[in-house]
C-alpha cells in the first residue's frame, strides 16, 4: 500500500476518496486480526510516515499537475528498481522492477523516463495516450492470458480511462525527469521444468 504517496495528496482529494468509498455497497467480511512475527512486530512500527499534503495544482499548471497526478498512483513504487523492498537511488521511473510470478516467469516494469533509446523519450502526445487506450480497451480487457504466458501487472483498467488532459499532463511531468538509458527486457518466461 503506497500510503506514503496518499500521504501526500491534497486532503480535499483524500476526502473526496473516503466519500465515495462510502457509497460502495458494503461487503461483509470478517478479517482475522494481524499480527507479526519478531522482528516485524518492531519493524512494522517504524514504516508510517507522517503525513504531508500538499494543495492540488491548477490544471493549467500541467507539469506540476502532471507531476501530482504521477505521485498520487506512485508510479515510481513499480517504475524504479528496489533492492529489499526499497528502491534504488537514481533509478526513479528507469524501470526493471521484477515481479516474479509464482510459475517462475518475471514481469518487469518498462522504462518511462525521457530517454530516446530506451525509456518514452521519443514518444509523441498521441502515442502516449494511445498506449493506455489500447491496453483498456474491452478487446485487451477480455483476452484470456495462457498459463506461462505474459501477463502485465500494469493497472491498465484504471488509468486506461483517465482523460486525455490527464495522462498528457502526467507525460509531460515524465518529460522532465532525468532519462536513464535502461534497456528492460519486459518478460522471462519461467524455465521449463
Amino acid at each position: 500500500m503506497p500510503f506514503h504517496y496518499y500521504g501526500m495528496m491534497d486532503p480535499e482529494d483524500v476526502k473526496c476518496i473516503i466519500a465515495y468509498l462510502r457509497t460502495l455497497k458494503p461487503i461483509k467480511n470478517d478479517v482475522p486480526e494481524s499480527s507479526s512475527d519478531f522482528p516485524m512486530n518492531f519493524i512494522i512500527n517504524t514504516l508510517p510516515h507522517k503525513a504531508s499534503p500538499t494543495r492540488l495544482p491548477p490544471e493549467n499548471d500541467v507539469v506540476n499537475y502532471g507531476k501530482y497526478l504521477i505521485t498520487a498512483a506512485a508510479c515510481v513504487d513499480c517504475h524504479t528498481k528496489v533492492d529489499k523492498g526499497v528502491l534504488v537511488p537514481g533509478t526513479e521511473f528507469g524501470g526493471g522492477r521484477e515481479f516474479p510470478f509464482p510459475d517462475g516467469s518475471i514481469v518487469r516494469s518498462s522504462n518511462i523516463t525521457p530517454d530516446e533509446g530506451t525509456g518514452i523519450g521519443a514518444w509523441k502526445d498521441d502515442m502516449f495516450i494511445h498506449y493506455f487506450r489500447i491496453h483498456s480497451d474491452s478487446a485487451t480487457l477480455n483476452t484470456k492470458v495462457e498459463p506461462g504466458k505474459f501477463n502485465s501487472i500494469m493497472p491498465w483498467t484504471m488509468y486506461g480511462k483517465m482523460n486525455d488532459k490527464d495522462l498528457l499532463a502526467m507525460f509531460a511531468y515524465l518529460k522532465t525527469v532525468k532519462p536513464i538509458k535502461n534497456e528492460v527486457v519486459v518478460y522471462t518466461p519461467a524455465p521449463n521444468k
